[in-house]
């Protein structure tokens, strides 16, 4: 009845779908990316939220700095949005080194690495943002360039081919990827401390948007703060993006103050409702719901009733209402569960799996051919 579960599919494979103007897009443009520069903090003790995360780091690079030599490389993982790249930043600046920026995809050939590497100098930061998707041809020479800070240059081609060894100075790399998972056991291995970013308490993000706003110049009060941070997602670039959206509409409308009010109509033109969920996000709820009885129905389906690609469906709006406990994937389809219900103020039809659930005595599953709550660990959700 429904499209089996792609459990290795992510919704952060670049090119898996074209660029969405969703506002609640976690991913950023490039243009945007240039006014997250000027709201990066520039030290670690000015990071806010990944409290463990930032303490181990903290750690590790007093260590280094104290030896006097550079730390061991730096694997930082997690969603879009979180923060890698301020991270990487921060550490070159901890360290008073220099950083080189690149990215996996804009490596593809050894050549590219070997080029790069041969220029950096003793100390000096390497960034390499989306990690996963260099080529297999650097990654390896990436291994000995970690773990020996050598690399070998191949001159010549066929038999009369030579390996020319060049040494390079002690140099930190510090990797970014979204799909750890993608990653070779040899090349993760050789980072000594590996952090993994999770997704934003709303004290947290409050505390990013009092920064940013002042940064902008836009006097905003703590209510207003705190309703744009609860519509966030746990996502700082999220949270910038919508301050700026809601400064916009203050200034259209001609207040000086970012204010509840107004953090609430601003947000209501953007189609963000108080829990984060645009417009896509309750169509496919609407849609599992009112047309399929909150499933399970197959992801294809679901797509063609929202008017979207099954990709679009599947990697833009599903994992969010996923985390959320809105929906959850089965082997049969999705399934929309008693908060989907609440959050569009339905109540469940009789038979279905969330009436089970908010039945009292009743237990989920008991329906003959009806997946319960308790079946999701079974049925491969």
């Amino acid at each position: 009845m429904g499209d089996p579960v792609d459990n290795d599919h992510s919704p952060w494979e670049d090119g898996s779908y074209e660029a969405s103007p969703r506002v609640v897009d976690p991913r950023g443009e490039d243009r945007e990316r240039q006014v997250e520069a000027a709201l990066r903090p520039r030290r670690l003790v000015d990071f806010p939220g990944q409290t463990r995360v930032r303490d181990q780091l903290s750690l590790v690079l007093e260590a280094a700095r104290r030896r006097g030599s550079p730390p061991d490389h730096v694997l930082l993982s997690g969603p879009p949005g979180l923060g890698k790249t301020t991270l990487a930043m921060i550490i070159a600046a901890e360290l008073d080194q220099p950083i080189r920026v690149t990215s996996g995809p804009a490596i593809q050939h050894a050549g590219d690495l070997a080029s790069i590497l041969s220029s950096l100098a003793e100390g000096e930061v390497l960034f390499l943002d989306e990690i996963h998707r260099m080529s297999r041809a650097a990654e390896e020479m990436l291994y000995l360039a970690m773990e020996d800070f050598r690399v070998d240059i191949v001159v010549g081609k066929g038999p009369g081919a030579t390996a020319i060894p060049l040494e390079l100075p002690p140099f930190t790399v510090v990797g970014a990827t979204t799909r750890s998972g993608l990653l070779p056991a040899p090349l993760r291995d050789r980072f000594g401390f590996t952090g993994h970013l999770d997704f934003y308490e709303t004290a947290d993000l409050v505390t990013i948007l009092r920064r940013s706003a002042g940064l902008l110049g836009v006097e905003a009060h703590t209510a207003g703060i705190a309703e744009i941070a609860g519509r966030s997602r746990g996502t700082p670039r999220i949270a910038n993006r919508l301050l700026r959206r809601v400064r916009d509409w203050a200034q259209i409308h001609g207040q000086s103050v970012v204010d509840l009010p107004a953090a609430q109509e601003a947000l209501a033109l953007f189609d963000v409702d108080a829990r984060g969920l645009d417009r896509l996000d309750r169509a496919v709820l609407d849609a599992l719901c009112r047309r399929f009885g909150g499933g399970p129905v197959g992801v294809s389906n679901l797509a063609v009733a929202v008017g979207e690609e099954s990709d679009t469906v599947e990697t833009v709006a599903e994992p969010f209402l996923v985390r959320e406990g809105l929906v959850v994937r089965t082997s049969r389809g999705r399934v929309a569960t008693p908060a989907a219900w609440a959050h569009l103020g339905l109540t469940p039809p009789v038979g279905s799996t969330a009436y089970q659930a908010v039945l009292p005595g009743v237990v989920p599953g008991d329906s003959p051919g009806l997946p319960g709550i308790n079946d999701i660990g079974r049925l491969g959700g």
